[in-house]
């Protein structure tokens, strides 16, 4: 059954940080917040919504930090469409250091299918050269305190932050699932304009990633997510017109096929691996055959032939030929060699 989040932005409306990537306004293409428009929005998303399974879902700033009176508003009204079983439950996003066991006990009055919460790294070096306001340790308890009352957790995560190393980076997606969080998502950090980062930036004291330094530090943290069997539901920005115009993008890797490299990265290295590890002599001149699961062909061969382009280079194949197997799940893959 498809699914559907009905994304109500509230930018930072509770939050009184300025983390030197954020500029909600921007990102969410919203400059402020109209409460009397969240139910005919609803409405109108589920009149065309059909018989997907659909969630309400509040984005866009730190919701368990916005005004008490106004988080229950929202809260009832969401509640209402549970209720009345026109949708499957209720989530949102906010930070690790506006969770407690007093916001908890609000949270669990409500449907809540999942909280998302704003990791992006759990080294306090990084937090701090990236301004977030809080530490690792609340992250921690914060996961924690959500998930020993039953809510599940989606640890969102950020590559390429000031001061991080891709081992920084591994280092966080296994703090995620270390933590027991149920899914995560992934998001390689793009210069904004009117951020700190910005100035930063054209200061001469950060660096942007490239797509390529993107996608493969971003595989590297999907890998291991993969591994541990905790879903990555997304990476990179979700797309928007405002994200691309001289009016909002500065700089970095806001590519609008992100994800999609990103996991045709985890396939090319997974097919690096099985060759390097083959001891029956060289590819020069042969063709290369992979097996992979239904519909992963497109990811396999990468974006504009990318891996195959790749494959050629580093070890001479002629060919890339991908057949798709129904035993095969996720990112697993078998190579003819």
């Amino acid at each position: 059954m498809k699914h559907i989040n009905i994304p109500i932005f509230i930018p930072h409306l509770g939050c009184p940080n300025q983390c030197v990537f954020c500029n909600q306004r921007l990102i969410s293409g919203r400059s402020g917040f109209n409460e009397e428009s969240v139910a005919p929005y609803i409405e109108r998303v589920l009149s065309t919504a059909g018989d997907a399974e659909c969630e309400i879902a509040f984005f866009g700033g730190s919701f368990t930090g916005i005004d008490r009176a106004l988080m229950t508003r929202l809260l009832d009204t969401a509640q209402r469409y549970v209720d009345g079983g026109r949708v499957c439950g209720i989530r949102m996003s906010t930070r690790p250091d506006y969770i407690d066991e007093e916001i908890v006990d609000i949270l669990n009055r409500y449907t809540f299918s999942q909280v998302e919460l704003g990791i992006q790294s759990t080294s306090d070096a990084v937090l701090k050269a990236s301004e977030r306001g809080h530490t690792a340790e609340d992250t921690r308890r914060a996961v924690k305190i959500l998930t020993d009352h039953g809510i599940s957790v989606v640890g969102q995560m950020m590559t390429g932050l000031p001061g991080a190393t891709p081992e920084d980076e591994i280092r966080t997606a296994q703090d995620i699932c270390d933590m027991g969080c149920s899914a995560s998502r992934i998001y390689p950090t793009v210069v904004f304009r009117g951020t700190e980062l910005e100035k930063m930036y054209k200061a001469g004291k950060y660096a942007p990633m490239s797509v390529e330094e993107a996608a493969d530090r971003s595989a590297a943290a999907l890998e291991v997510f993969v591994s541990r069997g905790v879903p990555c539901i997304r990476i990179g920005l979700c797309e928007s017109d405002n994200l691309h115009t001289d009016d909002s993008y500065s700089a970095g890797p806001n590519h609008p096929s992100l994800g999609e490299i990103v996991m045709s990265r985890v396939f090319l290295r997974r097919i690096k691996d099985s060759i390097l590890n083959d001891t029956r002599g060289g590819l020069n001149g042969r063709i290369l055959t992979v097996e992979c699961p239904v519909g992963s062909v497109s990811k396999v061969i990468g974006n504009n032939r990318s891996n195959e382009k790749i494959l050629r280079s580093e070890f001479g194949i002629k060919k890339l030929k991908t057949i798709e197997n129904d035993k095969l799940l996720g990112y697993n893959i078998k190579v003819l060699l």
